[in-house]
């Protein structure tokens, strides 16, 4: 590597993002699933119900993004869909029990993923990386807030 050009910040997340995905995509391939899906699970199961625009929120996913990904995942057993009751115009979205098992089974790739990533760094280390990414990220929404 050249010993002039030092990556920032920014390019080693987005380096250390690529390489995590390429290590956990062909994993969850083989059990019918895809990166984006795993926090569509992680949602609906610790928050229950929720409707396409509550999902894309949290997630800060685009609403038409959010809504082809929740389309092929209806497709494939994943979610349903019911009315919502509070608003007719609007469905609530719920994991299916068969999403259910293969998201117990995704966690536990995501979490050998993250065992490998951390290998070597202790929880001090890993609890300060946590809280100085969050703060790269709050600062990052406050400026894309104003």
């Amino acid at each position: 590597m050249d010993s002039k050009f030092s990556p920032g910040p920014g390019q080693l997340i987005q380096r250390m993002a690529r390489m995590s995905n390429r290590w956990i995509e062909p994993r969850l391939q083989e059990m019918g699933l895809a990166v984006a899906q795993v926090p569509v699970f992680g949602a609906l199961q610790q928050r229950g119900s929720m409707s396409q625009r509550e999902l894309a929120t949290l997630l800060h996913v685009e609403q038409p993004t959010m809504a082809q990904l929740l389309n092929r995942m209806e497709r494939d057993g994943l979610i349903v869909r019911k009315p919502d009751p509070n608003d007719g115009r609007s469905s609530l979205i719920s994991i299916t029990p068969r999403a259910l098992k293969r998201s117990e089974a995704a966690r536990d790739v995501l979490m050998e993923g993250r065992q490998i990533s951390l290998q070597g760094f202790t929880k001090a280390e890993v609890d300060t990386l946590q809280q100085l990414l969050q703060r790269m990220v709050d600062n990052m929404e406050a400026e894309l807030g104003k």
